[in-house]
């Protein structure tokens, strides 16, 4: 009930048939095929150009992670004492 049999195909190719024509018929799957035609190269094209912009995408999320910076170490810091501070130099003994 819900598909189309034969005898439905029949009776429509039919009705196209004297409707428009036996002349016009051919000059209009002529321009079906035609407009197809061009369809599916513009549709491949679409295609084509999703790789080159997913590329071209990949490239500048890439340039546009930051690189992390230079892990920096500190190098360890000897302590000055001024000399006002430092211990006090031995006496020396004079011998007598």
């Amino acid at each position: 009930m819900g598909g189309l049999s034969w005898w439905h195909w029949l009776i429509i190719i039919a009705a196209f048939i004297l409707l428009f024509g036996a002349k016009k018929l051919p000059d209009a799957a002529r321009g079906l095929g035609r407009s197809l035609r061009i369809l599916k190269s513009e549709v491949s094209a679409m295609h084509e150009d999703d790789p080159k912009k997913a590329t071209a995408a990949e490239s500048d999320v890439t340039a546009s992670v930051p690189t992390p910076p230079a892990q920096i170490t500190a190098t360890p810091v000897v302590p000055v004492v001024p000399a006002d501070q430092a211990a006090p130099e031995p006496q020396r003994r004079v011998a007598s």
